[in-house]
């Protein structure tokens, strides 16, 4: 492909044989679940209610909820009905914290861009950086933050909040976001929003991630060290995160 991800990358730092059998042997064999379903559904609709006022927020919940859950149904995935009856509830619970919440945290801005793509030059390498990030706004003091939703079960305690491969995702959201704008990196702020689908109070959480130049260097280091080795056609079983989450553990594919 002409480009790479963070989530590509993500994969390769993991494991750069699973990123081998996905990537360049075509094996990427998941297609969702009920909580990418809910994930997606409820990104909706944080772009909408941040945008414009949303007059009957559970209703569009429901329908981006329902048209997920319909496309996996389509490709014959099985879905656990109790679980996808207990997600609508705890959707409605998320819902009407979101805006009060942003506006806590943020107090009066303007939203500049939802799902805004980057497809941007990467230094060093014909292959381009594709991200596509959930949300940019500005403050009144003039600040850019850059936003990515994720939605999760309770939350995240202060080792995943603070982990390089998690943060990585909006330190390069910003180095290039910045790039494309020709905006001055000190000027911009990154911050992850979680929404807990579980949490009995506070079920939407934003915080901030610093991405300093040191961040930074990590970082496009990483991208670099992917890019070369899978150029090179280098990929190694990393045994230490072989797990019931990759979908190739104790496969023909893998053993």
């Amino acid at each position: 492909m002409s480009h790479i991800s963070f989530s590509e990358m993500k994969i390769w730092k993991e494991c750069s044989y699973r990123h081998k059998l996905e990537y360049l042997d075509g094996l990427r064999s998941f297609e969702g679940n009920e909580f990418t379903a809910f994930g997606t559904a409820i990104h909706s609709y944080c772009e909408s209610a941040l945008v414009k006022e949303v007059k009957n927020p559970s209703e569009l919940f429901q329908k981006e909820f329902v048209k997920e859950v319909e496309k996996l149904l389509k490709k014959d995935i099985e879905l656990d009905q109790k679980l996808l009856n207990q997600m609508e509830g705890q959707g409605e619970g998320i819902l009407p914290e979101i805006l009060p919440s942003f506006k806590d945290c943020f107090g009066n801005f303007k939203v500049l861009k939802t799902e805004e793509m980057l497809y941007e030059d990467i230094d060093g390498h014909e292959k381009k950086f594709k991200g596509f990030i959930d949300l940019v706004i500005q403050t009144e003091d003039g600040k850019i933050h850059i936003i990515d939703h994720k939605s999760c079960s309770w939350g995240w305690d202060m080792r995943k909040k603070s982990e390089p491969m998690i943060t990585y995702q909006l330190t390069l959201y910003k180095h290039f976001w910045a790039k494309k704008h020709n905006v001055d990196p000190e000027n911009i702020e990154t911050h992850f929003a979680l929404l807990k689908r579980t949490a009995k109070k506070n079920r939407v959480e934003i915080f901030r991630v610093t991405s300093g130049p040191r961040k930074t260097a990590s970082a496009l280091q990483v991208l670099d060290q992917a890019l070369k080795n899978i150029e090179a056609g280098r990929s190694i079983k990393n045994r230490l995160s072989c797990n019931n989450y990759c979908p190739f553990y104790n496969t023909e594919n893998c053993l």
